[in-house]
């Protein structure tokens, strides 16, 4: 297994549509067990395979509690049900964190590393994170599902280790680019928060705090 190179906003790869997978064989197994070693690294709860590089229908997710990660190729959310607003991040946008809305319930199909079709129900940060991924394999980021413009902030870490969150406005590319190149060891926050909490507006002495 091997730790692929995590592609970061703005990649033009990010924005694609990944193709439908035709062959189930050990080359596409492989890609599955270095996306979860990928994600492991990252710390990561899903990846899709085109923040590797790879423009294949297949996304991994991985709930703290499980052993192994669940595997999904050509997956399709067919029924969404609910809606809550949920804090998000992504292992392509190091070091921002967006509130978006989400279904509280899904059901998905999707097949296996054998080809054999399955189907899944998913509530609460499971569902959140299939969205998330399967999102991915459209070319769609949680930038592009934010409640409001202001509702993007950048992490910071204070001098006491807490974690601070700094709105940042309407969502800037050069900006998002310039800050993921600086993130070398982004704050190790959870990628979905379990919380569903909104993160407080940071006082205005902190405005100026960087990632």
């Amino acid at each position: 297994m091997a730790v692929l190179q995590m592609r970061v906003f703005p990649d033009p790869i990010l924005r694609r549509r990944a193709r439908k997978v035709t062959q189930f064989d050990a080359k596409l197994a492989r890609l599955a067990a270095d996306m979860a070693e990928t994600m492991t690294a990252h710390r990561g709860v899903g990846l899709a395979a085109n923040q590797v590089g790879v423009l294949q229908r297949m996304c991994l997710v991985r709930m703290e509690d499980w052993e192994e990660a669940l595997v999904l190729v050509n997956p399709e959310v067919i029924r969404r049900e609910g809606l809550r607003e949920v804090e998000e991040g992504c292992l392509s946008l190091p070091g921002y964190r967006g509130m978006v809305n989400r279904a509280e319930r899904i059901r998905v199909r999707y097949q296996d590393l054998q080809g054999k079709q399955q189907r899944l129900k998913a509530d609460c940060m499971l569902a959140q994170a299939i969205e998330h991924e399967t999102d991915h394999l459209n070319g769609i980021l949680y930038l592009d599902h934010l409640i409001a413009h202001d509702q993007l902030f950048r992490i910071h870490v204070n001098e006491d280790g807490e974690v601070e969150y700094i709105p940042t406005g309407e969502p800037d590319a050069a900006e998002l680019e310039a800050a993921a190149r600086r993130m070398n060891n982004p704050p190790q926050v959870p990628q979905f928060d379990p919380s569903h909490g909104r993160p407080a507006t940071p006082a205005a002495d902190d405005a100026t705090a960087a990632d």
